[in-house]
C-alpha cells in the first residue's frame, strides 16, 4: 500500500498542469511522497479512515515555482553518494591482513635445523682454528708441545651449543606469544604493523618512486615496528634467565654472602643492562635496514637489520665504557 501511494503521488507530480494556480506547485518531491507513504503505513490506519482517529492530512512540501522535475534529474544527495562510490572503487580502502605464524614454528624441521647448525658452528669452529708455529726458545717449544698434547674439551662447547639452541627457540616462541597478544589487545592496523614482513614491505616501497632519503626513512620506520616484538621477546627471555640466576639457582661460593637485598639490586642492574642493550639493538637494526636498502631492497634490508641487531649491544658496551657509566 505504501509503495502504491508513493508511486501515485510521484506520477501525480509529473502530470501536466493547465491552471496557472496549480502550475506554481507542479513538482512534488518524491522524497516527501515516500516519507508520507512510510508514515501512513507505519501508523497502521487506512487512508480512508484516518479522519475518524483524529489524524489530519499530511503537509507535503512543494518545490519552488520555477523548479522543474524530470526523470533524469537526481538530487544532490544521490550525486554525492555516486561520487563516493566511484571514489571507493577507484581508491579502495586499505586492508590490514594479519598472518599469524604457527606458535611452535621454531621447532619446525627447517628452522630447528638451521638453529642447531648455527649454534654448533658458533662454539665448535674456534676449536678448529690452527695455531701458527712461532720460532722461539726451547722453553716456548715445550710449552707449545704441552698445549698441543692437552686434550681438547668437547663437552663445554656442546653444553654452550645446547643452551644457545634453547635460548633461540625460546625467543622465537615468546615472539609468537607476543604476536597473539598484540592481535587480541591492539587495533588491527597496529597489529598489522607489528606483524608486517619488513623485507616484503621494503620491496613494495621500492616501486613507488620515492626519493632515497624518504625511502630509507620509511624502511627504517617499518623495520623498527616489525622488529620491536622480536627485541621484546629477547628482553623477556634474558630477564627470565637473569631472574633464575639471581633467585633460583644455587649460589656459588662467591655469592653465598649476598642477602636478598643485594640479589635484588644485582637483578635490577642486570635488567637495566639488558634494557639498554635491547634498545641499542632495535635502533641499530632499524638504521642498518634503512641504509641496507640503498644496496638492495630485500637482501640489503635483511642484512642491514641483522648486522645492526648484532652490533647494537657491542656499541652500547663501548659507549658506556667510554663515558664510564655502569652497564
Amino acid at each position: 500500500m505504501a509503495v502504491g501511494i508513493a508511486l501515485l503521488l510521484d506520477l501525480g507530480s509529473r502530470a501536466p498542469r493547465y491552471a496557472s494556480g496549480v502550475h506554481a506547485h507542479s513538482a512534488i518531491s518524491a522524497a516527501a511522497a515516500a516519507s508520507a507513504a512510510a508514515a501512513l503505513s507505519a501508523s497502521g490506519v487506512p487512508l480512508s479512515a484516518r479522519h475518524f482517529f483524529g489524524f489530519p492530512g499530511f503537509t507535503v512540501a512543494h518545490c519552488d515555482a520555477g523548479a522543474t522535475a524530470g526523470l533524469n534529474d537526481a538530487p544532490d544527495l544521490i550525486n554525492d553518494l555516486n561520487n563516493k562510490i566511484q571514489d571507493s572503487l577507484q581508491y579502495p580502502i586499505k586492508e590490514y591482513p594479519l598472518e599469524l605464524k604457527p606458535l611452535f614454528s621454531a621447532f619446525g624441521f627447517k628452522n630447528f635445523s638451521l638453529t642447531t647448525l648455527r649454534s654448533f658452528l658458533l662454539y665448535y669452529l674456534p676449536l678448529l682454528e690452527p695455531h701458527p708455529h712461532t720460532d722461539g726458545d726451547d722453553e716456548d717449544d715445550l710449552l707449545q708441545d704441552e698445549s698441543e698434547n692437552r686434550p681438547i674439551d668437547l663437552v663445554t662447547p656442546f653444553h654452550n651449543s645446547v643452551k644457545q639452541i634453547i635460548r633461540e627457540t625460546s625467543v622465537v616462541t615468546t615472539r609468537r606469544i607476543l604476536e597473539r597478544i598484540a592481535v587480541c589487545h591492539v587495533s588491527q592496523r597496529t597489529a598489522w604493523k607489528l606483524l608486517k614482513d619488513a623485507s616484503k614491505s621494503s620491496k613494495r616501497k621500492a616501486i613507488r618512486g620515492m626519493s632515497f632519503p624518504e625511502y630509507s626513512y620509511c624502511v627504517a620506520r617499518t623495520t623498527f615496528r616489525a622488529h620491536a616484538l622480536g627485541v621484546a621477546a629477547a628482553w623477556v627471555v634474558q630477564s627470565i634467565v637473569e631472574a633464575y640466576k639471581c633467585f633460583i639457582r644455587k649460589p656459588s661460593s662467591d655469592q653465598e654472602l649476598f642477602d636478598e637485598m643485594d640479589k635484588l639490586k644485582m637483578f635490577g642492574k642486570k635488567i637495566y643492562g639488558i634494557t639498554v642493550k635491547c634498545g641499542f639493538s632495535l635502533v641499530f637494526a632499524s638504521v642498518g635496514a634503512g641504509l641496507g636498502v640503498l644496496v638492495h631492497p630485500v637482501h640489503g634490508q635483511w642484512l642491514g637489520c641483522t648486522m645492526g641487531d648484532f652490533a647494537g649491544p657491542i656499541v652500547a658496551i663501548l659507549v658506556f665504557e667510554k663515558f664510564q657509566l655502569p652497564l
